[in-house]
């Protein structure tokens, strides 16, 4: 038996927000800082919602709420980089989510910042770094997820930053691999 998407989403049940909100704290994500630069400004933001779609054609997706002033930016420059950071970067981490303070606001002031193709900044100390050209972006619910080609990838040797529930934490991949 199937059922009719239409008539199944009219009756099914949808959890309290603060219910959702509370498991998605208990699970563990990497910790990312996404940038963009072009036309329509440069920003940067702290993100948890990063994810691989393909790797032929190299394709992942980040979420934004479409509230934060880089989703437009991020349509607009048609780029964005994904960052990320180390289990040495928490500070990097709190800056791009305002949780520090920043003399002057300048939040690209906490780190090294170089370009690639897109022109978006890629963090020059970052454990892994995607410049992306903006594939596509669809808006579901509060969030924007942006389907990005990866234009460059890079990797360097260390140990992730984590984030679950509210609190950050290393991922010790050494520790893993014996």
């Amino acid at each position: 038996m199937t059922l009719n998407a239409l008539s199944f989403n009219a009756v099914a049940p949808e959890a309290a927000a603060v219910d959702f909100i509370a498991a998605m704290g208990k699970c563990v994500s990497g910790v990312t800082v996404v940038t963009t630069d072009g036309p329509g400004g440069r920003f940067g933001l702290t993100v948890s919602a990063m994810s691989s779609v393909s790797a032929e054609p190299p394709l992942l997706l980040v979420c934004i709420n479409r509230n934060n002033l880089a989703c437009s930016a991020i349509d607009r420059n048609g780029c964005f980089a994904v960052n990320v950071l180390t289990g040495a970067q928490q500070q990097i981490a709190q800056v791009f989510a305002g949780q520090l303070p920043v003399a002057g606001g300048d939040r690209f002031a906490c780190a090294s910042w170089m370009e690639q193709h897109t022109g978006a900044p890629v963090l020059g100390q970052a454990l892994a770094s995607f410049d992306c050209y903006l594939e596509q972006q669809i808006n579901l619910g509060s969030h924007a997820v942006f389907v990005g080609r990866v234009a460059q990838a890079q990797s360097a040797e260390g140990s992730a930053l984590a984030y679950s529930q509210r609190i950050f934490g290393t991922l010790n991949a050494d520790a893993n691999a014996k």
